[in-house]
């Protein structure tokens, strides 16, 4: 990927779509981290499973619009999640996103490499986003000058 195709990622949407909090998923999330089940609010956890899954595209998917396959190794770099309010049990939240950065940088060890961000909002029935994840991938650019 040229470092012009690479700047050309920067604002393009992600498909998004809709991510419902099943009971039965909060149940099971919550007895594997071991956490209290009260049934009516969600595991903070579903801010990034919701907003993962809901982005309307697959990790393959996103690899490829930033120039890379899963074989190329490309490695999961930073990650923030802010939750703007409690998510409920059952509730049905509108996922979309965008790429937000994308940089190429050298390395004296590492070679080549490029990191993109993108970031992916829930938004409630009301249209208010409930919570934001910000999240980077970095691309080993083995080929690249």
């Amino acid at each position: 990927m040229t470092e012009e195709e690479l700047a050309a990622v920067v604002g393009r949407r992600l498909p998004g779509g809709e991510y419902v909090i099943e009971p039965y998923v909060d149940w099971l999330l919550n007895d594997v981290v071991g956490a209290p089940v009260d049934g009516h609010w969600a595991h903070p956890l579903f801010a990034y499973l919701a907003t993962a899954r809901g982005k309307g595209i697959t990790w393959d998917e996103v690899f490829e619009i930033c120039g890379a396959t899963a074989a190329d190794g490309p490695m999961f770099g930073e990650h923030e999640t802010e939750l703007l309010r409690p998510l409920k049990v059952g509730e049905k939240v509108t996922v979309s996103g965008r790429f937000t950065s994308a940089e190429r940088k050298k390395g004296r060890r590492a070679g080549v490499f490029d990191i993109v961000a993108f970031e992916v909002e829930l938004r409630g029935a009301d249209g208010a986003v409930a919570a934001r994840t910000r999240n980077s991938i970095v691309f080993p650019r083995r080929a690249a000058a």
